[in-house]
């Protein structure tokens, strides 16, 4: 007699999950504001092994009904008080040695947020730090979290993520709106062209600049002016057209 083919639910009911090893799967999240000529990131320090006393990016391990963005979303708000921000999804870190711990593979996003909200939103256990980019246009590599006495060391492999957003951002400026992620609703043309600047990490031309970046179709003057400043008050902008990010 022909054995009866098993049913997709019989199946089920009978494998086991216990039968190929799992790795760990984590979210870190690098949040990058420009302040002050440099691009900042949000860290912590780490107050436990591994990695203890070393400054990390926020993360957390996916939860097993949890959604990558969801369990993205909860590390900013438990480990930094960061809440309703724009997400993009960086690259997969899946080197076996990256957590002594175990094996942990880490899905990444970047966030970029204006200086002043992002200041508004995150706790005392989180720190905004500089960042030194020891490298050029879109060379690639890690980079160096700066402290007063020096370069801070980072966990795990978070400088490697910190330079990948760095270097993604950077490719992504000339053609996208996301240089518009690090700006409050309505800016001046010198406060813009000092973001591309930092982002780039060298200076561009000032009226070039402004004659692309007017002729694009993404600004549009609000009829207002800066305030309280020592010179002649610039004429305010805002974004008006959301490009593809």
């Amino acid at each position: 007699m022909k054995k009866a083919t098993q049913t997709e639910d019989e199946f089920l009911e009978s494998y086991d999950p216990d039968k190929f090893e799992h790795p760990s799967v984590s979210v870190d999240i690098a949040v990058l504001t420009a302040e002050e000529g440099s691009l900042h990131a949000v860290v912590t320090r780490r107050d436990r092994h591994p990695c203890k006393d070393h400054w990390a990016l926020p993360g957390a391990f996916v939860g097993m009904n949890e959604s990558l963005r969801d369990a993205a979303r909860r590390a900013l708000r438990e480990k930094t008080g960061i809440t309703d921000v724009w997400l993009e999804q960086l690259y997969t870190f899946g080197n076996p040695q990256r957590d002594p711990r175990t094996r942990v593979i880490s899905i990444t996003y970047y966030a970029l947020v204006d200086a002043m909200r992002l200041r508004s939103m995150f706790n005392k256990g989180s720190q905004l730090a500089p960042i030194d980019v020891p490298w050029a246009g879109e060379t690639g590599g890690a980079v160096h979290l700066v402290g007063s006495d020096g370069p801070r060391p980072m966990a795990f492999d978070h400088a490697d993520i910190l330079g990948l957003a760095v270097r993604r951002i950077r490719g992504k400026l000339n053609y996208s709106a996301i240089g518009f992620q690090l700006l409050p609703p309505s800016f001046t043309l010198r406060r813009l062209q000092e973001v591309h600047e930092t982002i780039l990490g060298r200076g561009v031309n000032k009226d070039s600049f402004r004659r692309r970046l007017l002729a694009s179709g993404d600004l549009e003057a609000t009829g207002e002016r800066e305030a309280d400043v020592g010179h002649r008050p610039a004429e305010l902008y805002r974004f008006v057209r959301r490009s593809a990010i």
